[in-house]
């Protein structure tokens, strides 16, 4: 098995989810699941973000505008339900199904038709930004597929080619809550905060500088950095080892 992992990169005005995570750098949404067959396509999503970003994408999602990663972007006159499963103040969970007119199409439907069933799909949204992690078999015409999901895409979004590896079973994707994974975007944010001495004391950069080296706003670099930061002391603690357990080892001067 391989796992093959690209990202979209939409357009302003092309995917009203998008433009909403393009307005609020602090939110982000990945896939609980996701399956297709040739006529449809139904999927389950969790959202996290401040409450009024959570508010624009719960009106992204049932804008009848919007069918979940279908890439026509006139209306296909495909019939959508849209529900949600959950909402707080920090997290959406939503459902949605549609059912393919001849017209739709989507990237689950594209993997379907060119690399056969038994496809494994996973997600991660940030920004316009939005990676597909697919599992297949070691066999797969890939490079078939990219070119004819290029071919779908259009002139809405950008495409780009992350990673084609052999499955690694201690890589669990882009969700930066599982042990030991960060999503490519905490990595990189990490890995050149720490080369251009972001947490050295004293500091070498500052968020501002090291943001434009980056070329991304200052708040969502702020962001990845946390979310990054959160990841990897939630794997140091672990799951049997409390704080207090590591204050008090610390006070006895064992750490």
């Amino acid at each position: 098995m391989r796992e093959f992992v690209f990202a979209l990169e939409y357009d302003p005005g092309t995917n009203p989810v998008a433009d909403v995570l393009a307005a609020h750098p602090d939110a982000s949404v990945r896939s609980l699941s996701c399956h297709v067959t040739p006529d449809s396509l139904w999927r389950v999503d969790h959202a996290t973000g401040p409450e009024e970003a959570l508010t624009e994408l719960e009106a992204a999602y049932e804008t009848a505008d919007y069918f979940a990663d279908c890439l026509v972007k006139d209306h296909c006159g495909a019939e959508c339900e849209t529900q949600v499963l959950d909402r707080s103040s920090d997290t959406l969970v939503v459902y949605t199904y549609w059912d393919r007119t001849e017209v739709c199409t989507s990237v689950p439907h594209v993997a379907l038709e060119v690399l056969g069933e038994g496809l494994l799909f996973e997600t991660y949204r940030e920004g316009r930004r939005y990676r597909w992690r697919i599992v297949l078999s070691s066999d797969a015409p890939i490079h078939e597929f990219f070119d004819a999901l290029g071919e779908e895409v259009g002139e809405c979004a950008g495409m780009e080619v992350l990673r084609v590896t052999e499955l690694d079973p201690d890589r669990s994707g882009f969700d930066a809550d599982r042990e030991g994974s960060l999503p490519d975007e905490q990595r990189e944010a990490l890995a050149a905060a720490v080369e251009h001495g972001y947490y050295e004391t004293p500091r070498r950069i500052e968020l501002d500088d090291l943001a434009e080296i980056l070329g991304v706003p200052r708040s969502t670099l702020s962001y990845r950095l946390r979310r990054a930061e959160a990841a990897l002391a939630t794997v140091f603690v672990g799951e049997t080892e409390s704080i207090e357990a590591l204050a008090a080892a610390g006070a006895n001067g064992s750490l």
